[in-house]
C-alpha cells in the first residue's frame, strides 16, 4: 500500500509539472495568434491530456507493466498510445480549425518535435547522472579497497 501511494504523489506531481508544460505552450501559440481570452474548454482538455499522458507516461517508461522493453520500443510504444489520444482530444474539444491541413500538419508536427527535444533532453540528463554516478562508485570502490588493506 505504501508503495501505492508513494506512485500516486509521483503521478500527481507529474501531471502537474507537465499541465505547467502545457500552459507555457498554450501561452506561447495564444501570443502567436493574439488570443485575448483562455477558453475554459482548453484549460479542462489540457488538464485531460496531461492525466492520460502521465498515465501512458507510466505504462511505456516504467517497469510497472514492461519489465524488459528497449527504449526504443518503449517511446514508440508511448507514441502509439499518446498520438491518437492527444489527436482525438484536439479533433473534439476543437483546438484548431480542423478542415484546414495545414493546421493539422503544424499539431503532427509540433508533437513530435517537443517528443523529439525532450527525449534528446532526457538522454543529456541519464548520460550525465549515469556518469555522475559511475563516479561516485568508483570513489566507493577506491575507499572499499583502501579501507580493506
Amino acid at each position: 500500500m505504501k508503495q501505492f501511494l508513494k506512485g500516486v504523489m509521483e503521478w500527481k506531481a507529474a501531471t502537474c509539472f507537465l499541465y505547467t508544460g502545457t500552459m507555457f505552450i498554450y501561452l506561447f501559440f495564444s501570443t502567436i495568434f493574439n488570443h485575448q481570452q483562455i477558453s475554459l474548454v482548453m484549460l479542462w482538455t489540457l488538464f485531460a491530456v496531461s492525466v492520460a499522458a502521465t498515465l501512458i507516461q507510466g505504462v511505456c517508461f516504467s517497469d510497472w507493466i514492461f519489465k524488459k522493453l528497449r527504449y526504443t520500443w518503449r517511446s514508440l510504444l508511448f507514441i502509439v498510445l499518446f498520438l491518437p489520444t492527444l489527436t482525438l482530444t484536439a479533433w473534439k474539444a476543437k483546438w484548431f480549425p480542423m478542415e484546414q491541413a495545414g493546421s493539422w500538419a503544424v499539431f503532427i508536427g509540433m508533437f513530435f518535435l517537443i517528443f523529439i527535444v525532450m527525449t534528446i533532453g532526457f538522454d543529456i540528463y541519464f548520460r550525465f547522472t549515469g556518469r555522475k554516478y559511475d563516479g561516485m562508485l568508483g570513489q566507493y570502490r577506491k575507499q572499499k579497497e583502501e579501507s580493506e588493506d
